[in-house]
């Protein structure tokens, strides 16, 4: 009995006892975190969190897609240098097969007697020898037009066979602009539901996460920035990007009246005369990186893992980016997003 008794109470240090305490401890946490509330369940995340995911999941797709258009482009104009230069091709083809057929009806016309033959008939050796030296000569410009138009036949060809390669490329890049396009219009529409589901106090936080006065900054602000600036062409950009605070974020954009945020960046250099690629990615390495310490207006500031946003640096801690489709172009603090680098342009 009194073994018994003893194996009945083994089960105290073991699984109930660890399943009591577990049970207690999850009441406290939950007490502790929801003001004396007994929900065991997790809280769900914010519906903030997820139009926020959205966001940046649409960023992502957003510099992709400017990234395929870019390329796009470029295939697009390579392939019209090509056609053009084919077109040129064939013009001088044209010609040389002119200027080959005269020399054949000339030949078709003096030929059929033998060379000998025709000195023997000839009224006038002189000028027949004379003629035969000038056959001769016509002969090597025959010679040296089938070089030619063989040459532009092959040249030709080459081109082409560019064109086709070119005309691959571009049919890929338009398959990849719709399908980032697709990814794109997606995550905003999803976003958009998110924002119609939450409050007008949620809302708010998400559209004016840095509150109303971000969106304009004062003339002393900006006059420092334009001074501390290191050179002429980045006070510039500042100054342009001063100029579009209020602007809408529109993906694919790069102004005069709406950005994305590359789109922003590039605009604003673009008013220097300095020319940026399109995309955060290449953007990162048009300059000479600095570090954080280091920065000062008119550097690009850049930010999360995959490179995926970007804002111009003014001073004083503040860039002025363009954020996402429920927010104008506007001032915030760099440390508002992970950050992942510095570029400065010039």
């Amino acid at each position: 009995m009194a073994a018994h008794r003893r194996s009945r109470q083994r089960p105290v240090g073991g699984t109930t006892a660890r399943a009591a305490v577990t049970v207690v401890l999850a009441g406290t946490a939950t007490a502790a975190g929801f003001d004396g509330a007994a929900h065991a369940a997790p809280r769900p995340a914010p519906a903030g969190a997820d139009v926020d995911r959205l966001y940046r999941e649409a960023e992502v797709a957003t510099e992709k897609y400017n990234g395929a258009k870019e390329k796009a482009d470029s295939a697009r104009e390579r392939l019209r240098d090509f056609q053009d230069e084919t077109a040129r091709a064939q013009a001088r083809l044209n010609k040389a097969r002119e200027a080959l057929g005269t020399v054949a009806a000339a030949q078709y016309r003096a030929g059929g007697l033998d060379p000998a033959l025709r000195l023997m008939l000839s009224d006038d050796p002189d000028a027949y020898l004379d003629g035969a030296a000038l056959a001769e000569r016509a002969g090597s410009r025959h010679h040296a037009e089938l070089g030619r138009v063989r040459a532009q036949l092959r040249e030709i060809e080459k081109l082409r066979g560019a064109a086709r390669v070119e005309v691959k490329t571009l049919t890929t890049r338009r398959a990849e602009l719709g399908r980032h396009k697709r990814t794109i219009t997606e995550k905003l529409s999803a976003a958009r539901q998110a924002l119609s589901l939450m409050s007008p106090e949620e809302r708010a936080g998400i559209t004016d996460g840095t509150g109303r006065a971000a969106r304009s900054a004062g003339g002393t602000a900006r006059d420092t920035a334009l001074s501390q600036a290191p050179n002429a062409r980045a006070a510039q950009a500042v100054a342009y990007a001063h100029q579009k605070l209020g602007s809408p974020y529109v993906w694919g954009a790069t102004g005069p009246d709406a950005f994305d945020c590359s789109g922003l960046v590039l605009a604003a250099y673009r008013s220097a005369g300095v020319s940026l690629p399109r995309t955060t990615y290449a953007q990162i390495d048009a300059g000479r990186r600095v570090s954080r310490s280091e920065l000062l207006p008119g550097d690009l500031v850049f930010f999360y893992s995959g490179i995926s946003h970007v804002g111009l640096y003014i001073g004083n801690g503040q860039m002025i980016h363009a954020p996402n489709p429920s927010a104008p172009v506007r001032v915030a603090p760099v440390d508002q997003m992970p950050f992942a680098g510095a570029t400065r342009v010039v």
